[in-house]
Parts: C-alpha cells; sequence; structure tokens
C-alpha cells in the first residue's frame, strides 16, 4: 500500500526514475547524516551546498536508511520513486540505544535540528529540543516511551513548539536565563553557570558561546544532548564547534569547551545538527581538550551557514 506525499513544492525532472531530493534543501545535514553513502552533498544554495541522491539504495537497509532521512527532513525534501510513499515506512521515534531515540520530524522552524526523547528508570521520559508541531507526533511519543515530564530547550534557535509540547505533555519547560527573550514563556530558567538538576542523573550544565543560553544536558554521566555546542564533524573526523555561526562569542565558547572537558563525562555526544557519536568517555575528553585549543584559534566572523564544516 502506498500513499501520495503532497508537500513537494519543487522536484527534480528525473523524479520518477528514483529517490530524490527537491531544491527545497536548506543544508541542515540531517538526511546526509541519517542515509550516509547514499545522500551527499550536490549544489550551493542560500544556506550552502544542498543534499542529493548520490545513488540509489539497493538492499532493504539502505531503503529503510532513506526513509529515516525522509521522515527526517525539515522541508520534506527526499522523496521516493514517484513520490510514492509507503504507508508504514516512518520509522520514529528510533532507538539508539536502550535509553535514548531520535524523534525524526525536524521542524524548518527550528532549521532542522535534532530532537530526542530519554527515558528514565521510572518509565517517565524527557524530550531534549523538538520536532515539528503535530498532535499525532506527540500522542506517539509519549504512547511509545513514557510519561514525558520535561522539555529541554538547548539554546535559542531550538526553541520552536517548545510550549506546545510542554503543554500537551502537561510538562516542565527548561531554558536558559541567556537565551529567555526566545522563550520568554518558559516555566524553568537555569541561571548563571552553575549546573542545575533536572531530575535524578540528568543535569543541565550552561555552556555560552553559540549563544549565551546554550546548555549541554548531561545524563547519566553517559549522555551529552549538546544542542549546537559541539557536533562529530564528519569531514574533519572530530569534534568541532560552528564557528560560522556565533551569537554569542568564539572566545567564550572556546573557554566552555575548554572548561568541560575537565569538569564532565559522557560517552554520546548527541547534538542538534552534526553527527552524533559514541566513544569511550576517555577519546571523548581528550577530543574535547584538543578542540578547545583549536577553538581559542578561530576567528570572530560574520555568521555564514555555508562555512559550516559537516
Amino acid at each position: 500500500m502506498s500513499t501520495t506525499h503532497s508537500e513537494t513544492e519543487t522536484q527534480t525532472a528525473d523524479a520518477g526514475n528514483g529517490w530524490f531530493v527537491d531544491s527545497r534543501c536548506i543544508n541542515c545535514n540531517i538526511a546526509r547524516h541519517t542515509a550516509p553513502g547514499l545522500i551527499g552533498l550536490g549544489e550551493m544554495g542560500e544556506y550552502g551546498p544542498r543534499s542529493v541522491v548520490l545513488r540509489q539504495p539497493e538492499t532493504e537497509a539502505e531503503v529503510a536508511k532513506m526513509y529515516l532521512a525522509a521522515h527526517a527532513c525539515p522541508t520534506r525534501s527526499v522523496h521516493p520513486p514517484a513520490d510514492e510513499w509507503d504507508a508504514d515506512s516512518d520509522p520514529y521515534p528510533k532507538a539508539l540505544d536502550e535509553n535514548v531515540y531520535l524523534c525524526g520530524h525536524t521542524s524548518l522552524k527550528n532549521f532542522g535540528g535534532t530532537s530526542y526523547v530519554l527515558r528514565r528508570p521510572d518509565g517517565t521520559a524527557m524530550m531534549i529540543d523538538t520536532p515539528r508541531w503535530r498532535p499525532a507526533l506527540a500522542r506517539r511519543y509519549e504512547q511509545r516511551l513514557g510519561k514525558i515530564t520535561d522539555v529541554l530547550l538547548t539554546h535559542l534557535d531550538h526553541v520552536a513548539h517548545g510550549r506546545q509540547y510542554a503543554d500537551h505533555y502537561g510538562a516542565r519547560l527548561w531554558i536558559h536565563e541567556g537565551d529567555l527573550h526566545s522563550r520568554p514563556d518558559a516555566d524553568s530558567v537555569i541561571r548563571g553557570l552553575d549546573p542545575v538538576e533536572i531530575g535524578p542523573g540528568v543535569i543541565a550544565h550552561p555552556f555560552p558561546g553559540h549563544s549565551p543560553g546554550s546548555v549541554l544536558y548531561i545524563a547519566d554521566d553517559k549522555y551529552c544532548f549538546s544542542g549546537d555546542a559541539f557536533y562529530w564533524s564528519h569531514t574533519a573526523n572530530d569534534l568541532d564547534v560552528f564557528e560560522s555561526v556565533v551569537f554569542d562569542s568564539i572566545e567564550t565558547w572556546a573557554a566552555s569547551v575548554a572548561r568541560a572537558a575537565e569538569e564532565l563525562r559522557f560517552e554520546w555526544v548527541l547534538p542538534g545538527h552534526g553527527d552524533l557519536r559514541h566513544l569511550p568517555a576517555d577519546e571523548i575528553r581528550e577530543r574535547m581538550r584538543a578542540l578547545g585549543q583549536r577553538a581559542a584559534t578561530y576567528p570572530a566572523m560574520e555568521v555564514d551557514y555555508g562555512k559550516v564544516r559537516w
């Protein structure tokens, strides 16, 4: 059984010949991350290189990756052949391990930022940043993953839909005071630079740099939900920061990285943009130390999304 997707605005000339990416792509990287080797860099657009299908999927596993990309894309730019969608093709929420799930369905209002659900030992859950707002999606996450008690916002340009999800769940909406102007209706405000306990095992660590109110949420000394504070760069094969997209200070950002390298411990880097990575905690610490040293040499520059090293 298949259904025809209705949100396409611009299609490629050979759309009927296989999977394709339309020209609305905004270079958020989500499709390239979820379907590596199948979707890659294409021509330049307003926000940098658009995604393009490098080759058609050949196995069921590769088709599944294409649907991961298609159901995550904020502009709904990734399409199956003839734009015919399998009715049961939506894989989200998608487990990364037994406690963390990808929400998929990223929002254009969050520039395609990835959101997550963290399950807790008592059967409840927390949402970190938010997918696009759909009541049916909100019900799906809670039905499958547990009662969501908190919605945690990482920084000022990933705040869309936070109030809607929090109200739907009857959850607390969290943000740092440095970015409070972007979500002034938040219920719980993190202040200063001191860590704040969200719940057992879940700590908010203020991390200014990308924005004044950027926050890391670290759970169980294992998972680090980093927002846009740092990410795994596929091209650099290392941790990196978005030095060309700074709303606060690159000097402050470098200092935050250096401080975190010495004070924090985790195994998973779970960013809003860029690739995620699971590595031994000691290796992440060494990579964070090196990143802090590199970031201290990065010059201040005008915001330019096209210069991001995905």
